[in-house]
């Protein structure tokens, strides 16, 4: 009972004398330890590689889950807390729901309901199945971005930056003891007073020395942390690559697929036009590009979208008014009217009359077929 007493009063007294310290630092009454020079750099760049690591952290988590209601943010902070869980549980976290397989979930429904063999209901299914690949890509996404990046950002500010914060507070604390030892020893008069306040400063100037050392080291170790964050960030960018690259192709793929089934689902209202009243999934700026490109004289026989009719070997191009574009992904052909490509090869382009504004006929050597515009970029 008496040890703890004594020990609580000592604790008391050391409390006491450090906020003495620290106020009269602060009025300019008392004298300052100062760090040097680098260990000051080290303290800033901690602090800054902190607050930034806080801010790309939230804004990731922001991307991916954007604009959460309040409603959605308490559900989001549970899904977070359930992460936890079972994290320290050793176990794997259920898949959830995307927005996007929700949003082909409910189209699916819908075609059934309005009629799956109707023309709606027809396109309905073919871009809810789309949604629902986005809908699986975004999760992988998700999912390799919160492992590779967001869990490593998360471990450095409730890790490696905890044991900093707390090494640099100890470094205060010793750094306001050994002040206040040097106040003492200035303060002492006899002789017996000024060996005993020596003593202390030396106990003191040990303990603040050995401990600057320890949080020095630590803070040195912020370029490894860096080192680590760039590795991560690498990964994230990587990942998103892939994701956008899948999305790419998807909506690719969709796109042709309402292309080649616009004339059946709308049956005659493209007939006697040269550009259809609506191209699905098409950019201004590709129909733009696509309408100044010379166009040949109409094939006999050519339907009017320009897709299985068109006889590629009577297709000449027009004398004068030609373009090149430059390739710029790899295409494969989709059947033996399309033209195959090369990334940075350059073809020559030319229109005909009643195709769909995304795709151009285009020739290579001997050999000629159409082409996707969103796979080349037009030359002057």
């Amino acid at each position: 009972m008496d040890f703890n007493m004594k020990k609580l009063a000592s604790d008391a007294g050391i409390f006491f004398t450090r906020a003495v310290q620290f106020t009269e630092e602060k009025f300019g009454q008392a004298e300052k330890t100062e760090l040097d020079a680098h260990f000051e750099n080290l303290l800033a760049r901690a602090d800054s590689t902190k607050n930034w690591t806080e801010k790309i952290l939230r804004q990731t988590e922001v991307l991916l889950q954007p604009n959460p209601r309040p409603r959605c943010q308490f559900l989001a902070n549970s899904a977070r807390v359930e992460e936890f869980l079972y994290e320290k549980l050793d176990r794997k976290v259920p898949s959830r729901v995307t927005n996007g397989e929700l949003l082909a979930q409910y189209m699916s429904e819908a075609a059934n309901e309005l009629g799956p063999e109707t023309p709606y209901g027809k396109t309905l299914i073919k871009v809810g199945e789309t949604e629902k690949r986005l809908g699986a890509a975004e999760r992988d996404f998700i999912h390799s971005a919160s492992i590779n990046f967001l869990t490593p950002l998360r471990n450095f500010l409730e890790g490696d930056w905890r044991t900093i914060s707390k090494e640099r507070r100890i470094l205060q604390n010793r750094r306001l003891d050994l002040d206040a030892s040097k106040a003492r020893l200035k303060k002492a008069k006899a002789a017996e007073a000024k060996a005993a306040a020596e003593q202390e400063l030396r106990v003191a100037q040990t303990e603040f020395d050995r401990q600057a050392e320890v949080t020095r080291l630590l803070l040195e170790g912020i370029s490894s942390t860096h080192v680590n964050h760039l590795r991560c960030l690498q990964e994230f960018v990587e990942s998103q690559a892939t994701y956008y690259a899948q999305c790419y192709r998807h909506m690719l793929d969709l796109q042709k697929q309402l292309g080649s089934t616009q004339g059946v689902i709308f049956p005659g209202t493209f007939v006697g036009n040269t550009e259809p009243a609506s191209s699905p999934l098409s950019s201004a700026s590709l129909a733009t590009a696509a309408a100044t490109i010379p166009v040949v004289p109409t094939v006999v026989g050519m339907s009017s979208t320009g897709e299985a009719a068109i006889s590629l070997d009577d297709v000449a191009p027009p004398a004068s008014g030609t373009r090149k574009a430059r390739v710029l992904y790899d295409y494969e052909a989709g059947d033996s009217s399309e033209l195959a490509l090369l990334a940075d090869e350059l073809i020559t382009v030319y229109s005909l009359p009643g195709m769909d504004p995304d795709w151009l006929i285009g020739e290579r050597g001997n050999r000629k077929g159409k082409v996707p515009v969103t796979y080349l970029e037009l030359l002057s």
